[in-house]
């Protein structure tokens, strides 16, 4: 390998050094990582650089703390091609408490960041390094971590820890290797990531006495035979997210696209930002500027382009050609004009806006394009979901639910990131919030009907400073003003929610409509290929497959802030999984066994521990009297189960002597008894971690709910003070959930999901609930908090008739329509959307 290199570092073996003062010596990390006056890095380098195979195993392993992972595109160097290369590599930051020293991540260790394993504010123990070398430059070499175990998080790292290498102080920032000028956002490639990315660009006023300006329909005529082209003057009308094209074998230091739609007052047409021209300026152009663009050039439109819905139908479209900006090739000159110098008789267009209410949704048709505002009243963890025909890219995206008076329903949005980090990673709920160009997607022949938002390319997001905005002039906003100022002066605004599991869109309600709306080569995915699906995934993807089975084990597990948690050590374990006939004795010896400790934070909520080798970590079996209609069902102890088959009925004696009836909180069919010791394997992902439970919003928290649930950050950000933990914050999930164990159609696999029942009190009232199949289908909307009879009953009576329901099933062959879920470090978990009965309509 070969790498880019650094100044001479400042060390004991150089010129220069600068020794550690006295007061560096105190600990710098709070736990594990200890500022020593002798650096670990300058040690190990030294050691790096004096062995004749440039490699070492230190012989002395301490941990150090990481401050950022950065990614940037790999470079085709020799030594780095394989038969399929990773397309990016990883710069880790990291501290000994001494020093700071950023080094390079072997790629053979990328699937540590792909997983959310490495990452800031950890510590880690690197076993092996070597130092790597750039033959053709004078100096010394980078260190690279060829070997490394992570370990738990910090509870604070210094930033005033100096980097050993001057070189890594330099700003902006570069790569340790290859051309590359920039970093990369860490999980998308949309988002502009850095300080390359300038924002300083303001309105200057401009003299227009020695300027010649061309109207856009004039230039349309004319330009293939001009050679040089008079000025434009044109406002900004739409603004798409950034396009990344850069590729490994491309010599170009920053790859990027934007397009703008501009327009005067001849037409409207496209005007794409290229390369270099994009850090300089993306983030200082916004929809609504006006601009004077000089030296630019003119190429032949790309016909296949899909260009948003023109602002002013009145406004001619011109299609036949682009204006190209670019840093070089004529060196373009872009000045913003100030609002105030904007003349009246320029008659450039106004910013048309295309708003509609919730209530009005219902009737928009497919694909119609539409401007929505309204008070945030969900808002979802960010979630990825991978490019096509790409191993390392992905899509960054949230739903999001938005309420503006007019109907009980909200807007459904999925809100792709749309280079605008600064708000996709800041909205919370009970913010007011404002979207356009989204995209309506609907299907009114599905039951449950479909019908939601989506971020079109040139889609832009606001949630602070609408005052002085032009839209809020509109009828519609002033009116959604109007509505949330009573909600807020009466406080009614208090029942917001904030990440977990979001299982939209839903699938048809038949088999046979979702197996045509699924455009796949495979249609299903075999139970022995299931471990696989979830081992390739990346950190916050989510994958949909579907499955053949039968279902055998229904079991309930309440929700409880005591019991949401369990030991995070056990559950994180994930190698070495036991047999299936092992864990089934276990699963059967631990129904006895008391569970005792303090929930911690990224436990999961199970009745037995996820993929691990420990021994289950079920709460107790316990039987619980009939005090209504129909009990929530509760975990039974083995001794109390004896002589019962599981899923009927049983008495036990209440603290009064009285028998009472009470329903089994499992059912547990006669093949799964006969089959469970048997198995080749049994994939345990019934659990439920507490990051996928969503939460009630608390205003005062909500830098850290809000931290909860982004994505990882690149940089390491201190923490304003004792942070509280995720399981303090109330759940917005009225009932637990149930484990559901499908063997596969051979017997020889089986698969413990979770699955999240719908549940609303109109439900329970009205009987609606059936069979099992008609409740698999989870609900998006979250309920409001239950009080009074509703609280007592609605719950057991939906609880029940999924317990009694289930017998339905026994030996039925189904189709199960599975999500999973990566939460990062080792954390999967696998949810049971949808069942289906392929002999059946349903």
């Amino acid at each position: 390998m070969s790498g880019q290199l650094g100044e001479p570092q400042e060390g004991p073996s150089h010129a220069g050094l600068d020794l550690p003062n006295p007061e560096r010596n105190e600990a710098g990390v709070q736990r594990g990582v200890i500022r020593r006056r002798r650096s670990w890095i300058q040690k190990v380098l030294e050691q790096a650089t004096d062995s004749p195979l440039q490699w070492i195993t230190p012989s002395e392993v301490v941990p150090v703390a990481v401050l950022a992972v950065q990614r940037y595109l790999l470079e085709g160097e020799a030594r780095d091609m394989e038969s399929k290369p990773p397309l990016y590599c990883y710069d880790v930051t990291i501290s000994d408490g001494v020093f700071r020293e950023k080094c390079y991540l072997d790629p053979s260790l990328n699937f540590l960041v792909y997983k959310n394993i490495l990452k800031v504010g950890i510590e880690v123990k690197i076993s092996r390094v070597s130092c790597v070398y750039n033959e053709k430059r004078l100096g010394q070499g980078i260190l690279c971590i060829d070997n490394v175990h992570c370990g738990e998080s910090l509870d604070s790292i210094s930033l005033e820890i100096p980097f050993r290498n001057r070189a890594h102080r330099e700003i902006p920032e570069r790569p340790l290797r290859g051309g590359k000028s920039h970093y990369l956002a860490l999980w998308n490639n949309e988002d502009p990531y850095g300080d390359i990315w300038l924002s300083n660009k303001e309105p200057e006023e401009y003299n227009f006495n020695n300027t010649r300006i061309i109207s856009l329909s004039h230039l349309e005529t004319t330009w293939s035979s001009r050679k040089n082209f008079p000025a434009l003057l044109v406002r900004i009308l739409h603004k798409s997210k950034l396009r990344y094209y850069g590729k490994p074998n491309k010599k170009m230091t920053e790859p990027y696209q934007t397009f703008l739609e501009v327009a005067d007052s001849s037409g409207t047409v496209s005007a794409i930002m290229w390369n270099a021209l994009c850090p300089e300026w993306y983030k200082s152009l916004h929809v609504g500027l006006v601009l004077l663009l000089q030296d630019y050039s003119i190429k032949k439109s790309y016909p296949f382009r899909m260009k948003p819905l023109p602002v002013n139908p009145r406004v001619k479209l011109i299609s036949t050609m682009e204006i190209c900006l670019n840093l070089r090739d004529p060196p373009n000159n872009i000045i913003i004009i100030p609002e105030e110098q904007v003349k009246s008789e320029w008659r450039l267009p106004k910013l048309n806006y295309r708003f509609i209410t919730r209530s009005e949704l219902d009737d928009m048709p497919q694909n119609s394009i539409c401007d929505v505002i309204g008070v945030l009243v969900y808002v979802g963890r960010v979630q990825r979901s991978k490019k096509k025909e790409s191993r390392e890219e992905f899509w960054s995206y949230r739903w999001i639910h938005i309420a503006d008076g007019t109907s009980e329903q909200p807007f459904i949005v999925q809100l792709f990131s749309t280079s605008q980090p600064e708000v996709f990673e800041n909205i919370y709920p009970m913010a007011h919030f404002m979207c356009t160009q989204l995209k309506v997607v609907r299907n009114d022949t599905q039951v449950p009907k479909l019908l939601y938002l989506t971020t079109t390319n040139e889609s832009c997001m606001f949630i602070t400073g609408h005052r002085g905005q032009p839209y809020t002039n509109y009828t519609k906003v002033k009116n959604f003003f109007q509505w949330i100022k009573t909600k807020t002066d009466s406080g009614e605004l208090k029942n917001t929610v904030i990440g977990g599991y979001y299982p939209y869109p839903p699938v048809p309600e038949t088999f046979s409509k979702y197996n045509i709306s699924v455009k796949v080569e495979s249609f299903f995915t075999a139970i022995s290929e299931v471990r696989k699906e979830i081992e390739d995934l990346q950190y916050r993807e989510k994958k949909r497959i579907a499955i053949q089975g039968i279902i055998t084990v229904i079991k309930y597990v309440p929700y409880s802030g005591a019991t949401e948690s369990a030991s995070a050590s056990e559950t994180l374990r994930n190698a070495d999984r036991p047999s299936t006939s092992q864990a089934a004795r276990r699963e059967s010896q631990s129904q006895s066994q008391e569970r005792d400790g303090k929930p911690q934070d990224d436990g999961p909520v199970s009745s037995q521990c996820c993929h691990t080798t420990s021994a289950s970590l079920s709460p107790p079996k316990k039987k619980r009297t009939l005090q209504g209609p129909i009990p929530v069902p509760q975990p039974e102890t083995a001794a109390q189960t004896k002589g019962n088959k599981p899923g009927r009925e049983s008495t036990s004696t209440g603290s009064k002597g009285k028998a009472r009836k009470t329903i089994s909180d499992k059912w547990e069919s006669q093949t799964w008894r006969e089959k469970k010791f048997g198995l080749i394997d049994h994939l345990q992902y019934g659990c439920i971690y507490p990051e996928s439970i969503p939460r009630r919003f608390v205003l005062e928290h909500r830098n850290f709910l809000t931290e909860q649930y982004n994505s990882q950050p690149a940089k390491y950000i201190p923490q304003e003070g004792r942070p509280p933990k995720l399981y303090e914050f109330k759940s917005a999930l009225v009932l637990g959930h149930f484990e559901v164990t499908i063997l596969g159609l051979n017997h020889e696999i089986a698969i413990s999901v979770a699955f999240l029942p719908e549940y609303s009190p109109e439900d329970v009232r009205t009987s609606q609930i059936g069979t099992l199949l008609t409740c698999m289908n989870y609900s998006c909307v979250f309920p409001k908090e239950l009080t009074g009879n509703d609280k007592l009953q609605g719950p057991r009576a939906l609880t029940g008739d999924i317990i009694k329901a289930a017998a339905e099933l026994d030996k039925v062959h189904i189709v199960g329509i599975l999500d999973i879920c990566n939460l990062g470090k080792n954390k999967t978990e696998v949810y049971l959307h949808k069942i289906y009965r392929p002999d059946k309509t349903s």
